[in-house]
This record gives C-alpha cells, sequence and structure tokens, in this order.
C-alpha cells in the first residue's frame, strides 16, 4: 500500500471492523498500515472503532516519530513485522479472548502455537509460533520476533494475544479474524482426542496457498 489517504481509510474501516467483531474491546489492540516508507498506526489509548484519518501517528521504519499523537506503546511489535518482509503492508495486534487464551497454554509445535485444526487456519494464517512473555511494548520481544528465522505472518504472544500481518489491512484483519476461530476450536476441544489435518494436508494447503508452515 503506497497512498497514505488509502492507507488511513484502510485502518479506519478495519478498526471497526475488529470492534464489530468482538476482537477489541475498549482501548485495547493497535493497527497499522505501510504507505510508501512511512508507517500509519492508531495512537496509544485509541478505540479502534473510533480511529480519525487525519489524527493517526505516522513514524519511520526505526521507529521516529514523522508526525501524529504518541503511538501505542506496542509499536515495536508493528515495526518488527515491517522489518522482517517488504511483502508486509499492515499489522493487526489486538487482545481477543480465545487467542488471548490459547497464549496461556502451551504450544502444540515449536513452530505453531496451535495445531492445523482447520484447512483455513493453514490457508489464511499459517503457522503462528508462541513468543515468550515479555510486557507489552518490550523492545527485546520485538527483536525476537524482527530475527526469528522461522517463516510467519502471525504470532501468538505469550500471555498476552495475537499479532498478525498481510499484505493488505483486510487480508491481515482476515488472518486475525481466523487466528481467533482456531483459538476458539482449541480452547473448546482442548483435552479431548481431535482429528487434526495431516501433515501432507497442511503441507498441500500451505503451497497451494502460499503460506508458511513446516512439518
Amino acid at each position: 500500500m503506497t497512498d497514505t489517504h488509502e492507507a488511513a481509510q484502510a485502518l479506519v474501516t478495519a478498526g471497526k471492523r475488529l470492534v464489530d467483531a468482538g476482537l477489541s474491546p475498549g482501548s485495547s489492540g493497535n493497527i497499522s498500515a505501510r504507505a510508501g516508507d512511512d508507517i500509519l498506526l492508531s495512537p496509544t489509548g485509541s478505540a479502534l472503532d473510533r480511529l480519525d484519518p487525519d489524527g493517526l501517528t505516522v513514524l519511520r521504519l526505526d521507529g521516529a516519530l514523522i508526525k501524529g499523537p504518541r503511538p501505542s506503546k506496542e509499536y515495536p511489535l508493528h515495526l518488527a513485522f515491517y522489518r522482517r518482509s517488504t511483502q508486509t503492508a499492515a499489522v493487526v495486534h489486538v487482545h481477543s479472548p480465545y487467542a488471548a487464551a490459547a497464549s496461556l497454554l502451551p504450544a502444540w509445535r515449536p513452530h505453531s502455537a496451535l495445531p492445523p485444526l482447520t484447512p483455513y487456519f493453514v490457508m489464511r494464517v499459517g503457522q503462528a509460533p508462541l513468543i515468550p512473555y515479555a510486557a507489552p511494548g518490550d523492545a527485546d520481544q520485538a527483536r525476537l520476533i524482527e530475527r526469528h528465522e522461522m517463516a510467519f505472518r502471525a504470532v501468538l504472544l505469550q500471555n498476552h494475544g495475537p499479532v498478525t500481518s498481510g499484505r493488505t489491512v483486510e487480508e491481515a484483519v482476515d488472518a486475525t479474524i481466523e487466528l481467533e476461530e482456531a483459538s476458539r476450536l482449541a480452547i473448546l476441544t482442548a483435552g479431548q482426542r481431535v482429528n487434526v489435518l495431516t501433515a501432507e494436508q497442511a503441507r498441500s494447503l500451505a503451497e497451494q496457498y502460499g503460506s508458511p508452515w513446516e512439518v
């Protein structure tokens, strides 16, 4: 995404969608989009359904404030995803209930906190590793995400919640919704014997849809 106005409007729409879906209560969560070399980010303490396209924070990739109000303290998470890939055009971080609950549990595997319970999780999210706990806004945690050798477009922050990215704002929001749904299924079936996709089924979907998934 290269147009600042387009990016700002997309964030306003995305914020309302996330709140309407029940994924960002109160002033929790933060969202961002890339516009050329700039990063547009929801300001600190913002309710995502009340974002002003002219009142967003604008940062450089090095974290320097270009204009606008003070950014969310969790802006290093966003910058980490942008630095990982030039294909990343948007980042969403919310405290959605089921994904936050899933972040309290042991990871299914080192490469993904959640198993491939549905094809849509593999297709729209891909593997989402569990990142060790750190206080919100911790720069070391952001650096761990930025330098992580594993391929991913989303993570679960332990005892915190999800962070997803996408090639568009809409794609990042879709991934957030899908990650929440996969987390809901994982919580509802916890302790039960469930059928997950086989390694070959997950690999085939990942290859078809270009999503990261290690076997």
